[in-house]
């Protein structure tokens, strides 16, 4: 960390096994709360550092996932390298992994051996579809867990499943490891007992996929997929203006609804009408709803349609495009160091009284290799 207060986590060692993106979004926070992050690389590196190098030569992934750590160059499997990892390991407070199932344990890192050795350790075994179960040994990339979690089948339009555009599966094992982990180390404060931890991207997209399912297994029926707009509530959903711009209305309950068909609308007497009386109602007539709405909408311009829906105090977005996240008045940066040079990207979302925290650059391959072996020497 530099320059501000140090963070909660000051003082807390992190050594982190890690590759790609679910473990470094783990570890990351961690270091952006204070913790001291090692994070152990292969000669050439985290095979992340090389997904593109668009932020000017660095990867973008990379970039994002790796602030405020040190780099260290190591191979588990030499015994050299084994053995200071080991003396790392008896310092460490928590440990973070995400090789492939089995082999941490195969090179004398497993978290029960671990955790024998040292109580206090806090271990997170990081997986695509957990340690031991019959799906272990699947490669478990984003993409391929989005397909298998049935994610993608609620995703895209009626004309087939899509993509959700940003690596969903492995940000949210690495949001639920660093809750476990937080967790535990206040568990820890009331114990004095480390735990151990496993996360899968599996599970993690299974939570999130809880609503679909309970539609599906108690319904009977799985939600369609309709695009931009939400499958169970309506209005909520784009509907494009006069003059090309989409803007998003989201109708939560009946109060709103009036307000729209009063204040937008022009069309009081509207949920009077025993087929928009009621969410449920409006689901199983939304095509007829949508044509009255779209005939109001389409001859209004997107500024005049905005002004509309703020007077009438109905939520609304616009649909935006990347570059107008780019320049959103919203969107709040922060400078991180790199090995090539500064990078702006978007400031972590908790805000604290205390102030912005400040963290730390992004490393180099290796970049700390040398201060670290001096330091675990003995």
């Amino acid at each position: 960390m530099n320059g501000a207060s140090p963070g909660p986590l000051h003082g807390l060692l992190v050594l982190s096994l890690e590759q790609a993106v679910a473990a470094p979004y783990c570890s990351s926070r961690l270091a952006d709360a204070g913790a001291r992050v090692i994070k152990i690389e292969r000669a050439g590196g985290d095979f992340a550092r090389a997904y593109d190098s668009v932020v000017h030569g660095e990867s973008a992934y990379f970039v994002w996932l790796n602030r405020g750590k040190q780099s260290l160059t190591a191979n588990i499997k030499d015994p050299d390298d084994a053995a200071l990892l080991a003396r790392i390991l008896a310092k460490a407070d928590v440990f973070i992994q995400n090789l492939a199932p089995g082999a941490a344990e195969r090179a004398g890192f497993g978290a029960a051996d671990l955790r024998a050795r040292h109580p206090r350790l806090i271990c997170c075994d990081i997986s695509g579809y957990g340690e031991t179960e019959s799906y272990a040994d699947m490669k478990a990339y984003d993409l391929l867990v989005q397909a298998e979690s049935g994610l993608c089948s609620v995703t895209g339009g009626p004309e087939g499943p899509g993509r959700v555009g940003v690596s969903v599966c492995d940000i949210a094992c690495g949001m639920y490891a660093h809750t476990a982990i937080l967790e535990a180390l206040l568990q820890r404060g009331l114990t004095g007992e480390g735990a151990g931890i496993q996360v899968s991207l599996f599970d993690a997209m299974a939570d999130w996929m809880t609503v679909p399912l309970l539609h599906f297994d108690y319904g009977g029926v799985a939600p369609r997929r309709f695009g931009l707009f939400h499958p169970t509530i309506h209005p909520y959903g784009a509907y494009p203006t006069s003059d090309g711009g989409l803007v998003l209305i989201s109708i939560q309950n009946e109060r709103e609804f009036h307000s729209l068909c009063a204040n937008v609308l022009e069309q009081p007497g509207l949920p009077d009408d025993p087929r928009y009386e009621n969410n449920e109602q409006r689901c199983a007539h939304r095509e007829e709803l949508d044509a009255i709405i779209q005939k109001v909408f389409g001859a209004l311009t997107r500024a005049q349609l905005i002004s509309r829906l703020r007077d009438a105090r109905v939520a609304f977005g616009e649909v935006n495009d990347i570059a107008g996240l780019s320049v959103h008045p919203a969107l709040r940066r922060l400078q991180v160091g790199s090995p090539t040079g500064p990078v702006e990207m978007a400031a972590p979302p908790a805000r604290w009284n205390t102030g912005e925290r400040s963290p730390g650059a992004v490393p180099a391959v290796g970049e700390h290799s040398e201060t670290i072996r001096r330091e675990f020497s003995r």
